[in-house]
Formats: structure tokens, C-alpha cells, sequence
């Protein structure tokens, strides 16, 4: 099996002052006469967080389909599973979602989701050249 969020090639980031001293251990600071941006972590690098978890966030709400599959059968005709409906919370190990048709609300973990389709254009991370 796979591990999901198993990331073995990812650079390691160790912050440090701009002399060269690293950060103490377990806290983040500013470096001196730095001035500190609201919603930024100054210890690390700002990046795109594109997880799958992020993008259905910025959809929450949206009306869409989302495909599931299972190792064990989930009715006599497979192990896979649509459900119509919305994104209500999404996490980095699950989703919740609400069908459309009864409210009925899903609790799924993240490794069984295969894919989503939107019935309308899909929020996104903004790209940069």
C-alpha cells in the first residue's frame, strides 16, 4: 500500500537568520528588524499548497459528483461509490459531504476519493508565470 502524504524527495528546510544562526527549535521568529507579514509563516518559504484537500475547500459548496472506491464491495454490483452533492469540510485525511438529494452527510477518508467532477468552473490557486 501506498502511503498517501509520503513525500521522500522533498527538500528539507531548516530556517535561519540571515547570519547564518538557525532558529531555536520549536518556535518561530522573526529575524531581527524583519518585519512580519500577517498569515505567513516567516520560517518557511511561501508556496502553493495544491493538495486535494485545499482545492475542495475552495470549491465548498459547489455542486459536483464524487467518485470513491473501496478494496471490500460496497454493493453487490462493485466497490465503488458515487455520491451527488456538496463539500461541506475537508481535511488532510477526509472529506464531509452532503447529498443533494436527502442532506444526508458523508464522513470519507481521503484514501478511498478517486476524483470529483463540478457542474461549474472550479475555484483554483491563482498560477504564476
Amino acid at each position: 500500500m501506498v502511503q498517501y502524504y509520503w513525500t521522500p524527495n522533498y527538500p528539507t528546510v531548516t530556517p535561519s537568520y540571515p547570519s547564518g544562526t538557525p532558529f531555536p527549535t520549536g518556535t518561530t521568529q522573526v529575524p531581527p528588524g524583519q518585519p512580519v507579514q500577517p498569515g505567513t509563516n516567516p520560517a518557511f518559504p511561501a508556496r502553493e499548497q495544491s493538495f486535494i484537500e485545499n482545492i475542495l475547500r475552495l470549491n465548498r459548496g459547489k455542486p459536483g459528483n464524487f467518485h470513491f472506491s473501496f478494496e471490500h464491495a460496497v454493493s453487490p454490483s462493485g466497490n465503488t461509490l458515487t455520491v451527488r452533492g456538496v463539500v461541506e469540510a475537508a481535511g488532510r485525511d477526509h472529506v464531509i459531504l452532503r447529498e443533494l438529494k436527502t442532506n444526508h452527510r458523508f464522513l470519507f477518508p481521503m484514501i478511498y476519493f478517486d476524483y470529483a467532477e463540478y457542474d461549474e468552473q472550479m475555484n483554483y490557486f491563482p498560477q504564476t508565470p
